[in-house]
């Protein structure tokens, strides 16, 4: 699963551990998500959209091997 976080982050000045912090995760969990090691929960995936400020949809996108 394809994301936008850490450009997402970038546009807020926000850090790993700043997005960490806000989400109630760990700054590891950030950087696994990011470098698609880890595939959020449905809740986290939310908490991480509405504190970034955008659409779940566009922060997160399925990629074809996701469908398989």
């Amino acid at each position: 699963m394809n994301n936008t976080i850490k450009v997402e982050r970038a546009r807020h000045n926000m850090s790993q551990s700043d997005l960490a912090e806000k989400a109630g995760v760990t700054r590891q969990t950030i950087y696994a998500i990011e470098t698609k090691r880890f595939i959020p929960s449905t809740v986290l995936a939310f908490k991480l959209a509405e504190i970034l400020k955008i659409e779940v949809t566009e922060l997160f996108e399925l990629e074809e091997s996701d469908w398989e």
